[in-house]
């Protein structure tokens, strides 16, 4: 389930599927999608799975319907690396791009997106730069703070550990939002993540599989 709550006097929602929607601009805002990361690592001689890219997008296409969302804006990090734009994967973000013509895609540019290179012309995404601002909420791919705005960025990739009764343990993406700066999870499939915790006025909220939940005290593996 997802959960609702206040930012910059906006009402918003926080996602199991990583993503942040706000309904009054009916845009979602997802933060390291990283795509292509995983044929990055096997053109580079390293094994790891396929289907990540597939599941990227079927976890957007989940959100686009439940939502009605009319934008989605990137929050940097769209492509992993210049590798990242292979056949394969660029075959299927067209695929995907074609049966959401009428969604408004942007990006803001990240530090892998420097390195990978713009999408090409065919996926229709708008170029932001590094800052924009969508109402009260600058958009950013780094966690700096910005005079007058809330800033919504990604790039840490926040998770959360949590521990078992046998010293079992599991690492949960999560939102982390401060006073003034909220940094979405990596929404890619195939990321890593660093550990947080919540100082004084900041919250956590847990990110799925199938909920979004906030951290309130310890939270223990049961």
């Amino acid at each position: 389930m997802p959960h609702h709550i206040e930012l910059a006097k906006e009402n918003v929602t926080l996602c199991p599927q990583r993503a942040l929607f706000w309904p009054r601009q009916q845009t979602l805002f997802i933060a390291d999608a990283h795509f292509g990361k995983a044929a990055t690592f096997r053109a580079r001689g390293v094994f790891v799975p396929h289907g990540t890219t597939a599941d990227n997008l079927l976890r957007l296409d989940h959100l686009i319907d439940t939502w009605q969302a009319q934008r989605i804006v990137f929050l940097g990090d769209f492509f992993h690396a210049r590798e990242a734009q292979n056949s394969a994967t660029l075959a299927a973000l067209l695929t995907w791009r074609s049966r959401h013509r009428a969604v408004t895609l942007s990006l803001v540019a990240g530090n892998h997106d420097q390195h990978a290179g713009p999408p090409p012309s065919e996926l229709d995404i708008e170029l932001l730069g590094d800052a924009a601002t969508l109402g009260p909420f600058a958009l950013r791919h780094h966690p700096h703070e910005v005079a007058g705005h809330y800033v919504l960025c990604g790039h840490l990739h926040p998770g959360y550990r949590l521990s078992g009764r046998a010293h079992e343990s599991a690492h949960v993406p999560c939102f982390w939002l401060k006073q003034s700066v909220g940094i979405l999870p990596a929404f890619g499939a195939f990321t890593g993540a660093m550990t947080v915790s919540a100082a004084k006025g900041e919250r956590i909220f847990l990110a799925g599989p199938d909920r979004v939940r906030e951290v309130k005290r310890t939270v223990a593996l049961v």
